[in-house]
């Protein structure tokens, strides 16, 4: 009898030990040794203007005479404010290019939307005269990690100056699980993301609440890993099958 215990025990040990590789898996981006994260030159406000990239979608506004009648109608002086507001989305498409109304199409992948409008202006001005355009991005949002994978959410930027408190709020805060101490920022610049570490588990790091994001931003909250609680979820199973087989036995000895 005694000797079954130990060889339930033992058998116990190394389960644990096996699934304990497998426990805590989804952790993602985990710090290799020698990786090096930027955390003293985080830059609050962008370093550059959003680029327009494939697969963005957009909207614009066009108004002749540099805007004039705009300008009139918010002053009073002209009720006519007809602008031709295009309410409707635009797709770049793979090769960079998006189709618009009388002017087709128009590359304007790698754009800011400064050099986005001055390209569309002279191309209206085909047709318009002085054209006065306005575009937006109407598709810009962040990936928010807040501390517990199932709980990842998509947040759409609705203004240029969202800051990454924002992001989180707007996600539903860092988790119980999360560590306010472990966020990091991963953010593309020219061919690669650069990955910004934060702390933001003490007063000293409310300097980067205000941190303006951009979108296709990648905000994770690292999470703190249940060991104890993978573990009991792993073995517990097995563990039930052994009680059950040794119950077995040991009715099986008293007849």
């Amino acid at each position: 009898m005694n000797r079954i215990i130990v060889i339930l025990i033992t058998t116990i040990i190394l389960l644990q030990g096996l699934f304990s590789c497998s426990i805590n898996s989804n952790i993602m981006f985990k710090e290799a040794k020698g990786d090096v994260l930027t955390s003293d030159s985080v830059p609050l406000l962008p370093k550059e203007d959003y680029r327009i990239s494939v697969d963005d979608k957009i909207t614009f506004s066009l108004a002749t005479n540099n805007g004039k009648r705009i300008v009139e109608g918010m002053s009073g002086v002209s009720d006519d404010t007809r602008t031709q507001l295009q309410i409707q989305e635009y797709i770049v498409r793979k090769s960079g290019v998006v189709e618009l109304p009388i002017i087709g199409e128009v590359k304007i992948d790698g754009l800011t939307l400064a050099q986005c409008e001055d390209t569309l202006e002279k191309r209206f001005s085909i047709e318009y005269q002085e054209p006065f355009i306005q575009v937006k991005v109407t598709n810009q949002r962040v990936i928010v990690f807040p501390g517990n994978g199932s709980d990842a959410k998509v947040v759409p930027l609705l203004n240029n100056n969202t800051t990454l408190m924002e992001a989180i709020a707007q996600a539903g805060g860092i988790t119980e699980r999360g560590k306010a101490r472990v966020v990091k920022v991963m953010r593309r610049e020219g061919e690669q993301r650069m990955v910004y570490k934060l702390d933001l588990s003490t007063i000293e790091g409310l300097k980067y609440a205000d941190m303006v994001v951009q979108g296709n931003d990648y905000i994770y909250v690292e999470p703190n890993p249940e060991l104890a609680r993978g573990i009991v979820r792993e073995v517990a199973p097995i563990l039930s099958i052994f009680s059950s087989a040794l119950v077995v036995f040991t009715v099986f000895r008293t007849l």
